[in-house]
């Protein structure tokens, strides 16, 4: 039960793109971090330039305006899923959407069943309901 932020700078991409983005994003949540189907929560924020700042941790990356952050909230994944995610995020992202691998950062942070509601103000994965 992923949920998904996606972070970038307003002005770069038209709707259509941005959209492209989230699309590309779902289909390696479904295909390699296992996500179940009908699973899709995003959230696409578009920064002013300004509002965005990414430095390269001593990598030698050069970054642009088509940055692109991507934070998962999730449950259990293991370190091989992870992994394979990043790689087909960068693959699929840059050959689909046109992102350099130097303008990608992905983070996965975890939690818990108790940390989820999906509506109606209850815990869904704690009452059975999911």
């Amino acid at each position: 039960m992923p949920l998904v932020k996606i972070d970038m700078i307003k002005g770069v991409r038209s709707p259509a793109e941005v959209r492209k983005v989230a699309d590309v994003v779902q289909d390696v949540m479904l295909s390699t971090f296992n996500a179940p189907p009908r699973d899709r929560y995003q959230i696409v924020t578009q920064h002013e330039p300004y509002e965005i700042i990414c430095e390269d941790t001593n990598l030698g990356l050069t970054r642009s305006e088509q940055l692109i952050v991507i934070q998962i909230f999730q449950q259990g994944r293991s370190t091989e899923v992870k992994q394979a995610t990043y790689k087909e995020l960068a693959r699929k992202l840059e050959e689909e959407c046109g992102v350099k691998g130097n303008d990608l950062i992905i983070s996965v942070a975890q939690n818990t069943k108790e940390d989820w509601s999906f509506g109606m103000g209850r815990a869904q994965f704690l009452t059975g309901e999911l």
